[in-house]
């Protein structure tokens, strides 16, 4: 009767995975704070990729991890044709080729050696504008090497604009924008940064969201949708249920919302202590941000949830 008459569902369809591919490794490397979550070779991908699509979830978010050597100021990696995100990217296109919503991370910051998401003035601050060149950089690159999808992550002003621009100019007109509009900084990505081996010092304060604003949020919603934002995304899912209420609410396209690395590491550390159950834990999770209006949910359990979910 409860499942009869529930009113919200969570359906292996409205579940993206992300994943992490590493350059330079002969098998995939586990992340410590990320239970279950490794970093990819490129064949574990592919694999991974596969398994996604048999559990039927909708789509794949790339990150790329490259050697340290590679990383410098400017995150040249980032926009190298060759580089790690951009061949993995070909890999998992040609292992699945539509049956899967390829989605590319589009930041510079697992590229830089002072792991910022831009560029760096002479003073040592992220420069907007600069930093923007590169972003249309990165665009075609990753748009040549088969994403479906991007997603804009680094919160400079005027990125998607910028990003719609590049694409249209370079024939990807029909490469979809998911502009990261509400990105808050918070104190949920710590795994994350061992997952893409970050080298920042500091923090992102001066481009991400306060978390005590939500009116800001509203106002970088609209400009991303004037700049031609095709999706947007609210991250954190969990601590910010109620911004992603507000966005869903307020916009006549597809919301996504990411269930970051500390909302899993939390549950999987709660869990490993006996503390909750897991499983329930992890579906009343996703339930809730489905329930706070998300269309699409990124989240580390997306293919284990999907199989799940089919049983039920």
């Amino acid at each position: 009767m409860r499942r009869m008459v529930a009113e919200t569902r969570v359906h292996p369809a409205d579940l993206i995975l992300p994943a992490f591919v590493r350059e330079g490794i002969d098998a995939p490397v586990p992340i410590e704070a990320m239970p279950g979550v490794v970093q990819h070779t490129r064949e574990t991908l592919r694999k991974a990729a596969v398994e996604a699509v048999e559990a039927g979830v909708s789509g794949i978010m790339l990150f790329g991890v490259p050697e340290d050597a590679k990383k410098d100021a400017a995150g040249t990696a980032g926009t190298d044709p060759d580089g790690i995100l951009q061949v993995a990217l070909r890999d998992v296109r040609s292992e699945v080729g539509d049956d899967l919503v390829i989605m590319s991370d589009l930041c510079l910051d697992e590229f830089t050696d002072h792991g910022h998401c831009g560029v760096l003035d002479a003073d040592g601050r992220v420069d907007n504008d600069a930093t923007l060149e590169r972003y249309a950089e990165m665009a075609q690159v990753q748009a040549d090497a088969g994403a479906h999808v991007l997603g804009p992550s680094g919160m400079m002003d005027g990125q998607v604009g910028v990003v719609r621009d590049a694409l249209d100019q370079t024939g990807h007109e029909d490469v979809s924008i998911l502009a990261y509009t509400a990105k808050y900084s918070s104190a949920f990505y710590g795994p994350f940064r061992e997952a893409v081996g970050s080298s920042l010092q500091g923090d992102r304060k001066t481009y991400q969201q306060d978390p005590a604003n939500l009116r800001e949020s509203l106002r970088e919603l609209a400009l991303d949708l004037e700049e031609g934002a095709d999706m947007v995304m609210v991250k954190p899912a969990g601590p910010y249920l109620d911004v992603l209420a507000r966005v869903a609410d307020a916009v006549d396209v597809p919301v996504s919302a990411y269930q970051i690395s500390g909302e899993y590491a939390m549950v999987e550390a709660a869990a490993e202590k006996g503390w909750i159950d897991r499983d329930k834990a992890i579906l009343e999770t996703l339930t809730g941000i489905k329930r706070a209006g998300a269309d699409t949910i990124l989240t580390y359990w997306a293919v284990e949830a999907a199989r799940a979910l089919a049983l039920r």
